[in-house]
């Protein structure tokens, strides 16, 4: 009945849409379109007919999104068509922000052309007065706009903007016709059709006044009589309706002036990283991509997207440019829309500096980005970083793909679908000045270059998006040499005086941009698709810092901490979850740490002592800091998986600068609850000689039982070469066959050298001519590559020293040599 019909009008046309019009008229509207909206607009009060007892009720109709109008006047009847088309735009401008809704006008019959109670809305770009003469350009214009809205906005699936979901991005455009009963010409006529066709998914409106068309696509009809009473198709012909009246005359232009004020007010406020905000957090799903504003233009948000069909972003600028105030920019719109299951971050910063550390917790700033999940600073010496997040996001995608092929799905999107309950979020990795990963013709950029495009090409359909951001991206071979690795970067973003980001030379709209603006671009660089936009400072203190502290305070509970990589620090070993981890191993095969890998785990460089030939490990370098800080790690590492007694720990100290390591190693040994047997040069000779003899022993069976696990920790082995050469004058054999001895048959009796040597040539003189296989592991530091190449493959070639890390191999395991950092052991177990 009438009240159920009410209430229905009441719920779906909400505020403005159905109010009376002193409560809304000359109040600019608030809705930005991320809460819905209004499927009908009133238009008047019905009554049927027939009915023994009428009843008025409110009638609307549907716009925007839902239908297009057509409405049908007589001659007499005219102005109330016009009146009814001036009340239902207002309701529309009133309701949302101004400049969500821009209106055309055109009418057949008058230049200066109809509803001139709007024309206030000029002046703010929001209406638009067509020429009588040129209404192919209007239709070319409409056309135009729904090519590009398909082309740029609806790509990810949607069937239409509406479909896109949060803030309106793409202002409505309606297209008001005026006519004079008389058809169109043809070719406007199938323009039209086409245009109703497929306008209301791009957000196209046409109010079609007093010309005749059929059109394939909804639309309602309004038909006003010469007597001023109405009958529409959303109630049928039995219903007769009787129109609200007009607006007031001279309210309407104060009301559209107050509209177009509002309007300019934004344009022109300058716009902060607040604006950037939605009202509330984590409300976007990121199944079909993300999107997310960066900046303004003219008051309105200018958005970044990642999806399938944009995949990728490039950004460049010259120093100083803004490039970190960008990313923060982007990486706190985005954040705030998206919650930590929807999108995760992984961030990895060349320069030296610090830009990222703050998404980290910090001793400052305890609270960390709840998205991020893996912090990179002060890598530019370790492009290795760059390749192994690479290697991750190459085997995340691979792992995607096969769950997707498990559930016979192309798409993240349908994965997610098919697979409700999975952990699929969206994967966008950040690396900020990312020409230092091409920075060398080496096997760490070919590496790089191989993994970069496997995630380029590969990556967009399994939700992995790459943000590449440099100085200057023109030299980078390893980038533009490969096409198939460019063309996937479809999204750019060029800063002021940018180099080669854009298609140059044709598009050079960076060259002359002002400072905090940038183009954002989602056509591979071409003119047309330039946004300028004006980046809001996410730097300062209160932007990007309060916004992060409001998402830690709401991150689930169960959140872990995003891993940090500082290049510039030195791992601590007792942090280390692969040291923690460690159990007492009773009897089995204990693991020896020896440095931190460098790889997204944060994991550490693994050799296991098993019982077999080779399972020695030697440190090589010139270093006392370097090489007792591996074998402390290691001696430590081995402590932890005994139990107190079960274990022998013998150091050797044989060089006077390494004495205070040894002594301090031994201390924390003791204090673990172990036997130390500490010596210095002197006792080198006994120790070998007692310890070959009873691993003969042990495999001539003169033992009965098995030798307990003896490690064997020296400091610099090859000072006590002289001293071992010295042969027994009865057997004539030397203490350096005796420690060849130990170095072959000991591993398989549970007896381990860990040595450092403090050469490579060193090394090979206590080893037998020419056999180098009863050494299984090593790491390296002041050491070349071609010294190396007699203990490994031909990669170690490519190996330069650098401060604060080793190159580790173990033949037994490893196909390529791994950069470690050696731990920081402390002076606590």
């Amino acid at each position: 009945g009438p009240a159920a019909l009410t209430a229905l009008v009441d719920a779906a046309a909400e505020g403005p849409a159905s109010w009376p019009p002193e409560a809304w008229l000359g109040t600019p509207g608030t809705a930005d379109g991320s809460d819905g909206v209004p499927e009908l607009w009133r238009i008047g009060t019905g009554v049927v007919r027939s009915s023994p007892e009428p009843q008025r009720f409110p009638v609307a109709v549907p716009m925007l999104d839902h239908s297009h109008l057509h409405v049908s006047s007589a001659f007499e009847s005219r102005a109330t068509a016009e009146s009814l088309v001036e009340t239902l735009l207002l309701r529309v401008l009133s309701h949302f922000q101004p400049g969500l809704v821009h209106v055309h006008v055109w009418d057949v019959g008058q230049l200066t052309g109809a509803l001139p109670g709007l024309y206030p809305l000029t002046r703010a770009g929001l209406l638009t007065v067509h020429d009588p003469a040129r209404l192919h350009e209007l239709l070319d214009e409409l056309s135009d706009h729904i090519r590009r809205v398909h082309t740029g906005v609806l790509t990810e699936g949607h069937q239409s903007v509406r479909a896109v979901g949060g803030r309106r991005t793409e202002p409505w455009r309606v297209a008001v016709l005026f006519g004079n009963r008389q058809p169109l010409r043809e070719e406007h006529q199938q323009q039209l059709q086409r245009v109703a066709r497929n306008g209301l998914a791009a957000g196209i409106q046409l109010v079609i006044v007093d010309i005749p068309v059929t059109v394939n696509s909804p639309i309602e009809t309004v038909t006003i009589a010469a007597d001023h009473s109405a009958t529409c198709t959303m109630t049928g012909k039995h219903v007769a309706v009787a129109l609200d009246p007009p607006l007031p005359r001279g309210q309407v232009p104060r009301a559209c002036a107050v509209i177009a004020d509002k309007r300019e007010e934004r344009r022109h406020r300058l716009s902060t990283f607040a604006d950037l905000l939605p009202e509330r957090f984590w409300r976007e799903n990121s199944s079909a991509g993300v999107l997310a504003p960066v900046g303004f233009l003219e008051g309105e948000p200018v958005h970044v997207g990642l999806g399938d069909t944009s995949p990728h972003a490039l950004i460049g600028g010259p120093s100083g440019s803004g490039k970190t105030n960008f990313l923060y920019a982007m990486l706190g719109s985005l954040a705030a829309r998206y919650a930590p299951d929807e999108l995760e971050l992984y961030l990895l910063d060349f320069k030296e500096g610090v830009s990222f550390a703050q998404f980290a917790p910090g001793r400052k700033d305890p609270t960390w980005l709840p998205h991020a999940r893996l912090v990179g600073v002060n890598v530019n010496t370790d492009r290795e970083f760059g390749v192994a997040l690479l290697a991750f996001l190459a085997e995340e995608m691979r792992r995607r793909a096969d769950a997707a092929k498990q559930h016979e799905v192309t798409k993240l999107e349908q994965l997610r679908e098919e697979d409700p309950h999975g952990h699929w979020p969206r994967i966008v990795a950040v690396i900020d000045e990312f020409q230092y990963l091409f920075g060398e013709r080496d096997q760490v950029t070919a590496q790089a270059t191989q993994l970069l495009e496997d995630v380029a090409r590969r990556g967009r359909s399994q939700g992995i998006h790459l943000v590449l951001s440099s100085q200057d991206v023109s030299g980078i071979e390893g980038f533009w040499g490969k096409s198939a690795i460019f063309e996937q970067f479809t999204v750019r973003i060029a800063l002021p005086k940018a180099r080669r980001v854009l298609a140059e030379p044709q598009n050079d709209a960076a060259v002359e941009l002002p400072r905090w603006h940038a183009v954002v671009n989602h056509e591979s660089g071409v003119r047309p698709g330039n946004e300028v936009a004006r980046i809001p400072d996410a730097t300062a203190k209160g932007t990007f810092d309060a916004l992060q502290a409001e998402l830690h305070r709401l991150r689930p509970a169960e959140l872990a901490e995003p891993i940090l990589f500082d290049g510039s620090k030195v791992p601590v070993l007792r942090a280390l979850p692969d040291y923690q981890a460690l159990r007492p191993v009773d009897g089995g095969s204990p693991t020896v740490l020896l440095g931190q890998v460098i790889d997204v785990a944060g994991s550490a460089a693994k050799v296991r002592f098993a019982r077999t030939p080779g399972r020695n490990i030697a440190v090589l370098g010139s270093l006392a800091d370097d090489a007792a800080r591996v074998l402390g790690g290691a001696a430590l590492s081995l402590a932890r998986q005994h139990e107190p007694g079960d274990a022998q720990f013998t150091l050797a100290c044989l060089a006077e600068d390494a004495w205070p390591h040894a002594q301090r190693l031994a201390k924390q040994l003791r204090d673990a609850g172990h036997e130390v047997d500490l010596r210095g040069l002197d006792g080198v000779r006994p120790l070998v000689d007692d310890t070959a003899a009873r691993i003969t022993a042990s495999m001539t069976g003169e033992t009965g039982a098995p030798l307990p696990p003896h490690y064997l920790v020296v400091y610099a082995v090859d000072a006590a070469h002289t001293l071992l050469e010295a042969k027994d004058p009865t057997t004539r054999v030397s203490g350096l066959d005796h420690l060849r001895t130990v170095l072959k048959h000991g591993p398989e009796n549970r007896t381990h050298v860990l040595g450092w040597w403090r050469g490579a040539q060193r090394l090979k003189n206590s080893l037998p001519p020419g056999v180098y296989d009863d050494i299984g592991a090593w790491i390296a530091f002041d050491i070349q590559g071609k010294e190396l190449l007699s203990f490994g493959p031909e990669q170690v070639m490519a190996w330069s020293p650098r401060p604060r890390r080793g190159l580790f191999f173990d033949r037994f395991e490893h196909s390529r040599p791994q950069v470690v950092i050696p731990f920081d052991t402390g002076e606590e177990p």
